[in-house]
């Protein structure tokens, strides 16, 4: 695996080596012992799948507390996936990074502790898988808008998204409760 380090450079884009022949392909998604070698504290305890529709932003989630590191990929069709860093202390607060994770480029996203997440369906239909650090836990969990003005995250759609309730109605980046 190719580890290469982002706009941010604590998040990280994850590329297999991948084999293929005439009967198809292989690759290993994930190897812990690889894992724990780069990511030593980070241990997964959860993983999480969604589907979803062309148009369907999720996000920006994040917890507060029982915060969660993240390891994306879109294991059918195509999503834009973005991180923002609201780590109150880092250099990077409040910028974004985001890139297309898709079934044909097999990538993954390492969105850690501290970033909220959200991304785009680009295609008909996508389903992202995830490894999460810590459980869901509802009480600490946090939402900025997508479209806020001071992050200002370029997402490749005309018009507007389709968004949960939740999501429509999350913070402002400048009201949101960040770390530090």
């Amino acid at each position: 695996m190719k580890c290469i380090k982002s706009s941010i450079p604590d998040v990280i884009i994850i590329e297999p080596e991948v084999y293929s022949d005439e009967r198809g392909l292989f690759f290993e998604s994930f190897n812990k012992a690889l894992w724990k070698k780069a990511h030593a504290e980070d241990d997964f305890v959860q993983d999480n799948h969604s589907r979803s529709i062309k148009t369907v932003l999720r996000g920006l989630h994040y917890q507060i507390k029982q915060a969660q590191g993240k390891l994306v990929r879109a294991v059918v069709g195509e999503i834009f996936d973005v991180a923002v860093d609201v780590r109150r202390d880092s250099q990077t607060f409040g910028k974004w990074t985001g890139l297309i994770l898709s079934a044909e480029n097999k990538r993954q996203l390492w969105v850690p502790k501290g970033f909220a997440h959200g991304f785009l369906v680009l295609s008909d239909v996508a389903e992202v898988v995830y490894k999460a650090t810590d459980y869901y836990a509802p009480e600490y969990e946090r939402s900025i808008i997508w479209n806020d003005p001071d992050i200002g995250i370029e997402w490749p759609l005309d018009g507007r998204p389709l968004l949960s309730k939740k999501d429509s109605s999350a913070a402002a980046f400048r009201d949101a409760e960040v770390f530090g």
